[in-house]
């Protein structure tokens, strides 16, 4: 699979609109990285707009942290608001920042269980979760080794050619593969490659399992054990987490899962959710709770949010 290029066919006047927007996010990427923070606390409120994400944000929170006060959850997806209007400016910070900018904005921890793993000739799959750190932790990352991420296409063309040319330039050969193309993932990960991986989205009833997640039975894809089983992979988790104080972000590399896959889908399945419910917790704020993450529920019980 090759890494993107550019296509002629993106210049046709219909896309000049959104040409436009993208050097308008370029130059403001440019921006010393407080001022962008500065900007970003300021257009928060503005997100509540979107009524519709909101809501799941709220209706998440209620069911994931019930003994919080009403008002310490709204509190908390104020922060969260916060939190994803950040994103929109670090996620450009990643696309179009060079390393050196990059290297002075965080910090590491634990890249010998990286090593070890390059070392024994396996390939990793890099287990991750949607935080709203999620590019610009994934440009750290590049700064320190080399992977493939997946990622999932986007309907305007433009939008999908920056997206895809933005994460592969997070290090020198790194190549966008499509989240639906698990045959390149196992074939990377066969090679010795490290591959990008979140599975903490719901994706329906087809091919997942519940799990406890915060004290919700949560659908969770069982898809990673059989993918690590079949890529002869090693699962390496990482995180990274925004600082408080606004100097920047810790990425921390976490120790291999041992005896993984177990040959239980199930028990697999729990030890991920409940990693990732442990990280979550550290920083709940940071996290992309403005989605449907509960959906799919179990079979008589009603939808969390009609």
């Amino acid at each position: 699979m090759n890494r993107t290029h550019f296509s002629k066919a993106l210049l046709h006047p219909r896309y000049w609109l959104f040409w436009l927007g993208a050097g308008v996010w370029f130059l403001l990427a440019q921006l010393p990285y407080r001022w962008q923070m500065w900007l970003a606390n300021k257009i928060a409120p503005l997100l509540y707009l979107n009524k519709k994400r909101i809501n799941y944000g709220r209706i998440n929170l209620q069911h994931c942290f019930p003994n919080l006060s009403e008002q310490e959850r709204e509190q908390m997806l104020k922060k969260n608001a916060e939190s994803m209007a950040a994103a929109m400016f670090e996620t450009g910070i990643g696309w179009f920042w060079p390393q050196w900018r990059l290297r002075k904005l965080h910090t590491i921890t634990g890249q010998e269980h990286l090593r070890q793993a390059e070392q024994d000739g396996v390939g990793v799959l890099l287990l991750t979760t949607h935080f709203s750190t999620l590019d610009i932790g994934s440009a750290f990352l590049g700064c320190n080794t080399e992977f493939d991420g997946l990622y999932r296409p986007h309907s305007n063309a433009v939008y999908d050619y920056l997206q895809r040319k933005g994460r592969e330039s997070y290090c020198k050969s790194g190549i966008a593969i499509p989240r639906d193309s698990v045959r390149t993932m196992i074939a990377h990960l066969r090679r010795g490659r490290a591959v990008w991986y979140a599975p903490d989205r719901d994706l329906g009833p087809k091919n997942s399992v519940f799990v406890d997640f915060f004290g919700v039975p949560t659908a969770m894809i069982t898809a990673t054990s059989k993918i690590v089983q079949l890529g002869k992979a090693r699962v390496i988790p990482f995180t990274q987490f925004r600082r408080a104080d606004g100097s920047g972000y810790d990425l921390v590399i976490h120790p291999p899962f041992a005896d993984f896959p177990s040959g239980d889908d199930l028990a697999d399945t729990q030890r991920i959710a409940s990693f990732m419910e442990r990280e979550i917790a550290k920083a709940p704020e940071q996290y992309f709770w403005a989605q449907q993450r509960f959906k799919t529920r179990p079979e008589g019980e009603d939808s969390f949010y009609e």
